[in-house]
Order: structure tokens, then C-alpha cells, then sequence
């Protein structure tokens, strides 16, 4: 159940190991060649022993997830959003076809310890849903090996070891701020007052943004202006452009491209000042972090974290939405060209605590698995591996965003 013991992986992988060499040892038919491919692949096999070890045990920290879902709503969604991003029909009817999905059931199949013929899609939702909640949140969370959560406005601390830390929606603050202002006012807001409210907004936003730079729960800032309205974010604008914002449009709480773009613009340069990180958001005093692996951009992502000081990268969300090859594709791109110690690890995990469990095993997979290849291919000794991998999952992030935390070394027992 659960992650796979450090082990019972190596006692797999001993074994795999052994079959392979006796197998092709005892076809070439002398004795000598027999004796010398199974030491060499015995030899092989051991130097992998701390590789796995860290890659499958090793604490991680979470550099970008989002709230679970309450007990009372925890059907509110749809299961198939686990691996998918898709909607309506296409998400329920199709995305179960997927080999991302295919190896996401069988993973949790396991976990939930169903018999074979017993283990497809319907059987996983119809075991989760007999479970306790507070009992199916920590048999996925415990032992996933996530230490610490920087999470999206949400509190996962029974299910992490080290406090959880905040990354703030800076359109959510807008927002809730500019509605509860327009209901403030002793005036209805129309075209001749918007200006006035705005003004008044700007001058709360700014405080608000300072307020949450200064709180040690907060470890950084995130701006999903890619969703609302797009990133060709202006890095100047006039105030004509931010008043002309039609008033119906401010009282909705729904955002304007020149009212995002203004207040991308208000955190950039404050998070710059304050030394907190922004994500998905070209300042050199601002450190940034590109999200979800820009996937499908992952190369172009890779060489931004390279040729820019202040630019980070996540390899999160992938996980479990991708097939295991095409995961495995994704982290040989971002290696390509960035550099590692600025490689960020993350789970994007959200609504289920299954997503962050699924996170967890197949991205330590990956990173097995890429990192094995190169060490055996001579590119990476056992050493830089390791370390390597210790970087991405734990001490970029820790380093990052000043959590000031100790690896907890027997996180997964």
C-alpha cells in the first residue's frame, strides 16, 4: 500500500536485475561471458542503490499545489479531472481512455487494495467513495513524502510535517477587494465615479500586497493572469487605460486585460522590493517561477531558466496527466538547458488527495528513471545524481522561497 518501500523497490529491482543477467549469461554459452555479465550488471545494479533510495524516499517540498476539497463536497467534481484537464463529455467520456489514466487506476487500485478484475476505473471511484475521508486524505498523503505544502490560499498542516506555507492569488484579493469596496460606497459606481474607486482601490491593493510581503506565512505571490487574460502583460500603461475600465466590469469583480496588467505590474514591483517569489509572471530585481512545466513549452521554458538570473522553473502538473513516457520526455527537456539548481518540484496537487499521492510515485519514477540512464551512460556519477535529485525535490525550493527547513530523513518509512 502506498509509496513502495526504498526496499521493496531495490529488492525488485535486485531481482529484475539477476533474471536479466542470468538470462544473458547462460545464452552466450561460455563460461567466462557468463561470469562477467552478471558481475557487470551486479556492479551496475548496486551503483543505483542511493539513486533509488533518494529518489523514492527522499522529503520533498511542495512548491505548488492547491486546497482538497472539504468532507461535504468531496463529489462535487468530477473524479476524471484527476488526470485531465478536459470538460463535460470529453472529460468523463474520453479521458478514461487515456494511458495516464489507465496507469493512474491501476496505481490507485493498489493503494486502495483491490484484486485484479476487481481494479477498473468505476471499482477505484466506487472504493474511494465507501472510504472514511479523513481516512482516504491520509492514506494518500502519508506516504507521498511531501514535508512541506506551498499551497494556493488553503491549509493542509494534519498532512505535513512542517507548516504549510501560503502563496497568494493576487486576482482573488483583487477581486474580493474591488466587490467589497462597490458595496461600500454610499454612491452607485458608474463611468463618473469608477475613477474615484479605483483610486481608493490602488491605494488598499498596494497595503494589502505589502501586508502579505511582510507575513512569514506568505512565501510568494501567483498572478493567473494566463487564464483571465492572457500573458502579453504590457510592462507600462497609462492611467487613462485602467480608469476607461468599464464600471460594470469593476462592480463584477471580473477582470480587464488593463486592469490585470496593472496589477501584475503593483506585485512585480513589489514582490521585487520584498524578496517573494511571483509565479507564472521582465523584472531583474523580481524573482519569477514558470508553472506546470510550461507544458507543452518545455524547452522554451528551460532556456528562459537559463539565460535569466531570476527565472525559475516547476515541473509540476504533468503528474499524473501525462503518460509515464511522455513524463519521463518532459524532465529530459527541462534538463536540456536549465540549470539544476534552479529545477523547482511540485505536485499541483488539488481537489483530491489522490493527485497529490499520484504526483509523488510517478514523479520520483521519472526521476529514477532519467537520472539511472544517465548515470549508466557515464554522463552523471552515483554522487551528482543524487544530489541532483536531492536539489529538485527539496533544496531549490527550501533555498528559494527562505523556509529555513531540515530534510526529514525517514519521511517515508
Amino acid at each position: 500500500m502506498g509509496l513502495m518501500s526504498p526496499l521493496c523497490l531495490l529488492c525488485v529491482a535486485f531481482i529484475t536485475a539477476v533474471t536479466a543477467a542470468t538470462y544473458a549469461a547462460w545464452s552466450s554459452g561460455q563460461y567466462h561471458v557468463r561470469l562477467l555479465v552478471i558481475i557487470a550488471v551486479l556492479v551496475a545494479f548496486v551503483a543505483l542503490v542511493p539513486l533509488a533510495r533518494v529518489a523514492f524516499a527522499y522529503p520533498a517540498i511542495d512548491n505548488h499545489a492547491h486546497p482538497l476539497l472539504t468532507e461535504k463536497h468531496r463529489e462535487a467534481l468530477p473524479f476524471e479531472g484527476l488526470n485531465s484537464e478536459a470538460v463535460g463529455e470529453a472529460l468523463v467520456d474520453d479521458s478514461i481512455h487515456t494511458l495516464a489514466c489507465y496507469r493512474s487506476t491501476s496505481q490507485l487500485a493498489r493503494l486502495f487494495g483491490l484484486k485484479g478484475g476487481e481494479d477498473g476505473w468505476e471499482a477505484v471511484k466506487e472504493k474511494r467513495a465507501s472510504l472514511d475521508y479523513a481516512q482516504l486524505c491520509k492514506m494518500c498523503m502519508q506516504p507521498s513524502g511531501i514535508q512541506c505544502i506551498l499551497i494556493d490560499d488553503g491549509w493542509h498542516d494534519q498532512y505535513t510535517c512542517s507548516p504549510t506555507r501560503r502563496i497568494v492569488r493576487i486576482e482573488v484579493e483583487a477581486q474580493n477587494m474591488l466587490l467589497g469596496l462597490a458595496r461600500s460606497l454610499p454612491y452607485e459606481v458608474d463611468s463618473s465615479t469608477v475613477s474615484d474607486l479605483l483610486v481608493t482601490f490602488t491605494h488598499n491593493f498596494e497595503a494589502r500586497i505589502v501586508t502579505c510581503a511582510n507575513d512569514n506565512e506568505v512565501a510568494g505571490f501567483k498572478s493567473i493572469a494566463c487564464y483571465r487574460t492572457g500573458l502579453d502583460i504590457s510592462t507600462s500603461g497609462a492611467k487613462e487605460d485602467v480608469e476607461n475600465i468599464q464600471s460594470d466590469r469593476v462592480i463584477s469583480g471580473s477582470m480587464h486585460k488593463a486592469l490585470n496588467d496593472y496589477l501584475v505590474r503593483i506585485v512585480l514591483r513589489l514582490a521585487g522590493q520584498y524578496k517573494k517569489p511571483g509565479d507564472d509572471i521582465t523584472l531583474t530585481k523580481t524573482t519569477f517561477v514558470l508553472l506546470h512545466s510550461s507544458y507543452p513549452y518545455s524547452r522554451d521554458a528551460g532556456y528562459l531558466t537559463a539565460v535569466y538570473k531570476n527565472v525559475y522553473l516547476d515541473f509540476g502538473e504533468i503528474f499524473p496527466c501525462l503518460s509515464a513516457d511522455g513524463q519521463r520526455a518532459v524532465v529530459k527537456q527541462i534538463l536540456e538547458l536549465s540549470p539544476t539548481n534552479k529545477i523547482l518540484w511540485s505536485t499541483d496537487g488539488r481537489w483530491w488527495p489522490e493527485t497529490y499521492y499520484l504526483a509523488s510515485v510517478q514523479s520520483r519514477q521519472a526521476l529514477y528513471d532519467v537520472f539511472a540512464d544517465c548515470i549508466r551512460r557515464e554522463e552523471l556519477t552515483e554522487n551528482q545524481a543524487t544530489a541532483i535529485v536531492e536539489k529538485m525535490l527539496f533544496h531549490n525550493s527550501n533555498r528559494l522561497y527562505g523556509l529555513g527547513l531540515t530534510p526529514k530523513l525517514d519521511i517515508i518509512m
